[in-house]
């Protein structure tokens, strides 16, 4: 990257133009800078749970450490990775330039949104840090979804509890921020000529995502707010030796918490979309379905989070009217692999790193998907709850999806956020590595789930019951998996830092993609356009 070449990275210098930009692109570098940081704590904890699983009766990990890890595992990839890694890294870096604006609607809100998140990961920090300082409190090992009565116990392991759900309360303030910057953005800010049906489909995606942060996240903050009110005030709202009920958390809790899987994988479904149409050198298929099945996801994801509760104790009929709901949200997820596919059909395909996430999320998200089938039939679900099919589930979805879809993502537009392009052969074999390890990892767990294997168990026998030389030989091969693929997440990171240093200069385009995004230079300048740029008023580029 040519130094002399203004940039919205050399157009300031010094550690403090940073902290206190509102450069749209400067703030996505910064969470993106920030959200990586957490998915390598959050993979840490998770090497460290499997490493416990590698063989039985293992005492590598004591059972409070263990419970520990796989907590802070949840906490941290949920809430700190992600959730905000694509919206709040990608999404703040592109979706201005997408639309043709110089910045987001509310700048100084944008700045606002990466402190508060700062603020609420430093609070999450020192839930995690103040037990072994001499407290005496318990470590956090409630789990990630904070279930009562675990966390409203009192005593020593309260504190931990108070300080964690306070810290999640704090990152949903970011989470609203950053969506109530996008809509308003993408409403007030396209470019002249610009109708809802020209944005570009990783714009319907993230004004959905918006959408959910807005309506989803203020339950989980008073739910989360209730909870502590228990734990300090002792009043009776969730445990029930205060006079509360459990059940009533779980409903308020995933009332949140499944809109909140789409607000992690409509992003990534969105980032999908350009990488297909732009290495197929096609219009994407059917453009309007693929942009109404978004919406239609954010709508149909609040009514089904009692399909997480079928064994909670509600009636029949309810169950069944779950069961029938998260059914019908299948079909626009469904929509969308289909119209995906359909592009890829006699498509000029250039296998390009970026085309190989891409690839690997249709394979590994369509896995997710059907699984989820499985754990929303009644009948099925009760045999299958609590067990590692439904961890393998969760993770091909999550993982598989959302994190895939980043990892393309974050090649796809890195020519453009840093002006370099990092090395394509490394970048392939790293793709291949992850696609390989991840399903070492999880596709087996699918198998340990149906003979029973249960998931946030400590340790397991070694004989003495039918499924014994199953479970030893599957856990071990899921752990290998678990190496190799954190072994393919560090050399990518290290591909692309590299590229910093000695990559070559990136063109303007070096992809042949035609959103405006790619219309800039790379990277782009500071206010995005340069001038009264004639991108901005032509009639723009037609997909559907």
């Amino acid at each position: 990257m040519s130094e002399t070449q203004s940039n919205y990275l050399n157009h300031e210098k010094g550690i403090k133009s940073w902290l206190t930009t509102v450069d749209h692109k400067r703030i996505g570098i910064m969470y993106l800078v920030a959200s990586v940081t957490a998915l390598l704590a959050g993979g840490a904890f998770a090497l460290m749970i499997r490493l416990q699983l590698i063989k039985p009766n293992n005492t590598l990990l004591d059972e409070q450490f263990y419970n520990q890890c796989f907590t802070l595992h949840g906490v941290i990839m949920v809430f700190l990775f992600i959730i905000p890694a694509i919206p709040a890294a990608l999404g703040n870096f592109v979706l201005p330039i997408m639309v043709g604006a110089k910045d987001v609607a509310f700048p100084r809100m944008n700045l606002a949104s990466l402190y508060i998140y700062v603020v609420g990961a430093i609070i999450a920090l020192a839930a995690i840090i103040l037990p072994y300082c001499g407290t005496g409190w318990t470590p956090l090992t409630t789990g990630w979804t904070f279930y009562t009565p675990y966390s409203s116990q009192g005593g020593n392991s309260m504190y931990p509890v108070i300080i964690m759900t306070f810290a999640a309360f704090t990152l949903g303030f970011s989470s609203i921020f950053t969506g109530l910057n996008f809509i308003v953005t993408i409403h007030k800010l396209r470019a002249k000529n610009m109708g809802w049906y020209q944005m570009p489909l990783m714009l319907w995606a993230l004004y959905a995502t918006s959408v959910l942060q807005v309506l989803a996240t203020p339950v989980i903050g008073v739910t989360l707010l209730l909870l502590a009110m228990e734990n300090i005030f002792g009043i009776g709202i969730f445990d029930p030796d205060k006079g509360g009920d459990p059940v009533l958390f779980q409903h308020f809790f995933w009332f949140y918490s499944h809109p909140a899987v789409y607000i992690m994988i409509l992003p990534g479904m969105g980032v999908i979309s350009e990488i297909i149409s732009t290495f197929s050198k096609k219009v994407i298929f059917g453009y309007k379905a693929i942009a109404n099945s978004s919406i239609a996801i954010a709508v149909i994801s609040f009514f089904v989070w009692g399909h997480h509760m079928f064994l909670s104790g509600q009636t029949t009929y309810t169950g069944m009217i779950f069961s029938f709901l998260t059914f019908g949200v299948a079909i626009p997820s469904a929509i969308k692999v289909f119209n995906w596919t359909a592009t890829l059909y006699r498509g000029s395909i250039d296998l390009k790193t970026p085309m190989w996430y891409a690839l690997a999320f249709l394979f590994l998200f369509t896995i997710g998907g059907l699984t989820g089938l499985y754990l929303g039939t009644l009948s099925v679900d009760v045999l299958l709850h609590d067990t590692y099919f439904v961890v393998a589930h969760f993770h091909y979805v999550m993982f598989g999806g959302t994190a895939i879809a980043f990892f393309g993502g974050l090649h796809f537009w890195w020519p453009k956020m840093f002006g370099v392009m990092y090395n394509e052969a490394l970048g392939k074999f790293c793709a291949f590595i992850i696609f390989i390890g991840f399903n070492m990892t999880f596709f087996t767990q699918f198998f340990l789930g149906t003979t029973g294997f249960p998931r946030r168990y400590h340790s397991y026998a070694a004989e003495g019951f039918e499924n014994a030389a199953t479970w030893k030989s599957m856990s071990a091969f899921s752990t290998y998996g678990a190496i190799l693929l954190g072994f393919g997440i560090a050399l990518m990171l290290m591909n692309l830092l590299l590229s910093l240093k000695s990559g070559a200069k990136a063109p303007r385009n070096p992809w042949g993609a035609t959103t405006l995004d790619w219309e800039t230079q790379s990277p782009p300048v500071w206010d995005n356009f340069p001038g009264d740029c004639p991108e901005l008023h032509k009639d723009p580029y037609t997909y559907s």
